[in-house]
């Protein structure tokens, strides 16, 4: 099979967070026995496969981005055994089945790290993490100015063998996190290792988490800040030159397999040109293309993004992997019901500027997310979807104090909510304790508190409502394959009547329009009769759509 004929390609992938999709045994966590009880749900959805957050052993200090051991799982989810089984399972249906893979840092629990602290200074040990002597007297003060992306310090002191304080390490999120040294070969053969382990038990790819950071500025300079000491985009700590090496060997890893095996970058940079570096024939197949996802709901962002992605990423042969939600950002539905911004912020940390507090027009919101959905899939290149989304879930944003784990929430001293709010456990039924999350109603508590209002939002009260998120999704998801041979066909954008908060674009004979502001649009009757609209309610007449909509329109 040859690379344009790659399965990957226009596929669209279901991201699952395990701890919130579906708790099999009653103890208010996901599992994986949970995730195989709901795999019919996912094939009837109509995507092509499902990516794992971290099911690795971990002490759940960032709930599994904190990796103690890569080659087994977590015991809360279930072992080994039920890992092929889902895997059986996903296969069966045809679905495939990504992992992800944390190769930037592990948990400070990992054998690696108990050694290194155990082994002292100057030793092979701590060779393979980022140790540091200290600044001023005695050493007291980090060895730079660095701070972590979950705020704070990104170092963090060890004391010596007679407990007298010692040398610091790195971690660019929290301190149970300390980054590897990637610098050192043994690093770059530790995860050789995990990613054949995985690929010979079956899996069909990883996504790799914080790609762009595994290797940093050998000098580890300070980083600059504003004029009032806060820090600003490092690029010590990013987006080395040195990375492109590790993914060289990863792709020959991954090529020597059968099956097309993908390997899809987590990489935020503010520069295309430096994603589509990633994208070499050499490296990843595949990289997230986020600057879509921070883009206000305007016809003119909207659109300059695309054709960003498309003109430099499909220049290096690669596609555009598109999304607009993920674990880590707030759900679609908030942040387009929330103020927009006149400009990107492009800050030292860019997911921090989706994760925006202040009122939300809940009913704005879902009409823009319905429209972004039929934008999303009907763009060039493969598309990723995060749980609940299909729902229409708004963020949950007044979840108590005490009940946000998010390290984010801890390390900003509690003023930075963080991205417990897109996590909360799922909601399948109207009715019962957890919204059909647990097994049982007597189960534990759901691991983050539902709200009341979710009842509205469970797939059971979807299921057969025609204008619900649900059946929107399962409905387009339809028609994108059923249109497959249009969509095969590349992007041209087409005049929208001079309306400037209107896009449009063609693939083949169907046309896709968005309407971003407030009047409808009458598409010409050039483009088509109307085969999709988002707008909940009857079909608009005429080829009318909506305020606030998108629709397919096809001969």
């Amino acid at each position: 099979m040859s690379l344009s004929d790659a399965w990957w390609r226009d596929a669209v992938i279901y991201q699952v967070y395990v701890r919130s999709f579906a708790d099999s045994g009653g103890d208010g966590i996901g599992d994986l026995a949970g995730i195989r009880s709901r795999l019919d749900y996912v094939q009837a959805l109509g995507v092509d496969g499902i990516w794992l957050n971290p099911c690795y052993p971990s002490p759940q200090k960032d709930h599994g981005y904190d990796v103690a051991d890569y080659t087994d799982i977590e015991p809360t989810y279930g072992n080994l055994a039920e890992f092929d089984a889902l895997l059986a399972d996903c296969h069966s249906r045809g679905l495939k089945l990504l992992m992800d893979v944390v190769p930037n840092h592990c948990s400070s629990a990992h054998p690696w790290f108990v050694e290194a602290v155990a082994a002292g200074p100057g030793s092979p040990e701590r060779a393979r993490f980022l140790f540091r002597d200290g600044r001023g007297p005695g050493g007291d003060e980090p060895p730079n100015n660095w701070q972590a992306m979950f705020g704070g310090p990104a170092w963090t002191r060890v004391p010596t063998a007679d407990g007298t304080p010692g040398q610091w390490y790195l971690h660019l999120f929290d301190p149970a996190q300390p980054d590897f040294d990637w610098r050192n070969p043994e690093v770059g053969d530790l995860f050789e290792d995990v990613l054949r382990f995985w690929f010979e038990r079956g899996v069909d790819g990883f996504r790799i988490d914080v790609a762009h950071g595994l290797v940093k500025d050998g000098a580890l300079p300070d980083g600059p800040t504003d004029g009032h000491g806060h820090p600003k985009h490092n690029a010590a700590m990013w987006n080395q030159p040195e990375v492109h090496e590790v993914y060289r060997r990863w792709r020959v890893i991954a090529d020597s397999y059968a099956g097309d095996l993908v390997l899809v970058g987590e990489i935020w940079v503010d520069d295309v040109a430096d994603l589509a570096h990633y994208l070499r024939p050499d490296e990843l197949p595949q990289a997230f293309f986020f600057d879509l996802l921070i883009q206000p709901w305007r016809a003119a962002s909207l659109r300059s993004a695309i054709d960003r992605g498309l003109t430099q990423i499909t220049a290096t042969g690669a596609v555009t992997t598109w999304t607009l939600s993920n674990h880590d950002v707030h759900r679609v539905v908030t942040r387009y019901g929330q103020e927009q911004p006149q400009e990107v912020d492009r800050g030292a940390d860019p997911a921090n500027s989706t994760r925006a507090r202040g009122p939300v027009d809940v009913e704005l919101g879902t009409r823009r997310a319905r429209a972004a959905l039929l934008l999303l899939l009907a763009l060039p290149g493969s598309v990723y979807l995060y749980q609940g989304e299909e729902l229409g879930l708004p963020e949950v944003m007044d979840l108590p104090d005490d009940a946000r784990t998010d390290p984010i929430w801890k390390r900003s001293g509690h003023t930075e909510y963080g991205r417990d709010g897109c996590r909360v456990p799922l909601p399948w039924t109207a009715a019962g304790a957890s919204f059909g999350f647990s097994p049982t109603d007597d189960a534990a508590p759901p691991w983050l508190p539902q709200p009341d209002w979710f009842s509205g939002y469970a797939v059971d009260a979807q299921e057969h409502d025609p204008d619900s998120a649900l059946r929107l999704y399962r409905t387009a998801l339809r028609l994108r394959r059923e249109l497959a041979s249009d969509l095969a066909q590349p992007l041209e954008w087409v005049e929208a009547g001079g309306r400037d908060d209107v896009f449009a674009f063609r693939r083949g004979a169907l046309t896709c329009v968005v309407v971003c502001g407030d009047q409808p649009f009458e598409a010409p009757a050039a483009w088509g009769e109307l085969s999709l609209g988002s707008a909940a309610g009857p079909a608009p007449a005429d080829r009318l759509v909506p305020a606030e909509s998108a629709a397919w329109l096809h001969p």
